[in-house]
C-alpha cells in the first residue's frame, strides 16, 4: 500500500519547512560561531601584539647593555694605550700618541653606534609585528561586528521561503482537485 499523492505532497510540504527552519538554526548558530572564532583571534592577537612591545623593549634594553660593556672595554684599552705610553716616556698630549688615543675613541663611538643601530632595527622589527597584530585584532574584531546571526537566521528563512510555499502550493491544489478544503 503507497502513499497518496495528497499524503506524499503533506510530507514534502511538512519536510520543506522543517529543512528551513532547521538550516535557519544552522545558519544563526554558524553565524555566532564565526563572530566568536574571529573575536578570539583578535584576542590572541592582541596578545602577540603585546609580547611583540615586550621583545622591542628587551632588544632596546640588551642593546643599552652592550654599548655599556663596549664602553668599559673600550675604557680599558685606552687606559692600557695611556699607561704603555707613559711607562715608555711618551708624550701623551702630541703626536701619535694623541693620534692613537682619538683613535681608540673614535673605534668607541663607531661600535657604539652600530650597536645602538643594530638594536634600534631589532626592537623596529618587533614593533613592526605589533603593529601588524594590531591591525590584524582591529580587522578581525571589525569583521566578527560585521556578522549578525539574526541577518543570517533571516537569510536562510527567505532563502527556503520559495521552496516551502511551493510545497504547500503543490498541497493546496492536490487538495483542491480532490474536491476538499486545504
Amino acid at each position: 500500500m503507497g502513499l497518496s499523492s495528497e499524503q506524499t505532497a503533506m510530507i514534502a510540504a511538512v519536510s520543506n519547512t522543517g529543512g528551513a527552519v532547521n538550516s535557519a538554526i544552522g545558519s544563526y548558530y554558524s553565524a555566532k560561531s564565526q563572530a566568536s572564532s574571529l573575536k578570539f583571534q583578535a584576542d590572541i592577537a592582541d596578545i602577540n601584539a603585546r609580547v611583540a612591545e615586550l621583545g622591542a623593549q628587551s632588544e632596546l634594553a640588551a642593546g643599552e647593555r652592550q654599548v655599556a660593556a663596549q664602553t668599559l672595554r673600550a675604557g680599558q684599552i685606552k687606559g692600557a694605550q695611556r699607561a704603555a705610553m707613559a711607562a715608555n716616556g711618551i708624550d701623551l698630549g702630541e703626536g701619535n700618541a694623541a693620534e692613537v688615543l682619538a683613535s681608540t675613541d673614535i673605534v668607541k663611538e663607531i661600535d657604539k653606534n652600530t650597536i645602538t643601530t643594530n638594536a634600534l632595527q631589532s626592537a623596529w622589527g618587533y614593533r613592526l609585528q605589533g603593529t601588524n597584530a594590531q591591525v590584524d585584532a582591529l580587522i578581525k574584531r571589525g569583521t566578527a561586528a560585521g556578522i549578525s546571526p539574526f541577518g543570517s537566521l533571516t537569510t536562510s528563512l527567505l532563502g527556503s521561503a520559495g521552496r516551502v510555499a511551493s510545497s504547500w502550493y503543490d498541497y493546496t491544489k492536490i487538495i483542491e482537485n480532490k474536491g476538499g478544503k486545504p
